[in-house]
């Protein structure tokens, strides 16, 4: 997978005093979200969206909430404070979305494409990769994290992945 606007040049993400555990996911002011391909199999749609969030949550500050602890004082790992919508369209949606995304500097985006699931040698998929040009290159997933309006105009009305 690739981040595409890595946080060297997109400074996208929650400050530690905006991390508001007592919001609405709909208060926040980014919102995240992945798109998968609709045209995939469960079991590949699930891989490409799980792929595309590794990066993000890796690079966005602040999307993850504090551990939580239950009644017997387990721990249980941090989650999304702000939620993570997961959505489907066909490739030439995700791909036009993947392009407005990019084109936002306030946008985090993190891409799958398709040679992450057709390689089982991390090399293979850098040179897959390397050697397709940027128009050629298919998707699986794209997560996105911006601004809510913007990531709302970015991905319509996109529906949940079934």
């Amino acid at each position: 997978m690739s981040v595409v606007n890595a946080p060297e040049t997109t400074a996208v993400g929650f400050a530690p005093e905006e991390m508001d555990y007592s919001l609405s996911t709909r208060q926040a002011r980014l919102k995240w979200v992945v798109v998968v391909d609709s045209g995939l199999p469960p079991g590949r749609a699930a891989n490409a969206a799980v792929c595309a969030a590794a990066p993000t949550v890796a690079s966005v500050p602040g999307l993850l909430g504090t551990h939580a602890a239950d009644a017997e004082g387990v721990v249980h790992p941090g989650l999304p404070w702000t939620g993570c919508s997961v959505l489907v369209a066909d490739s030439a949606t995700l791909r036009a979305i993947r392009t407005k995304a990019m084109s936002r500097p306030d946008t985090f985006v993190a891409d799958v494409p398709a040679a992450a699931q057709s390689t089982r040698v991390y090399s293979d998929f850098i040179a897959a990769v390397g050697t397709s040009p940027t128009e050629d290159i298919e998707y699986c997933a794209v997560s996105i994290v911006g601004p809510r309006n913007r990531v709302d105009k970015i991905i319509g009305k996109l529906p949940l992945m079934p």
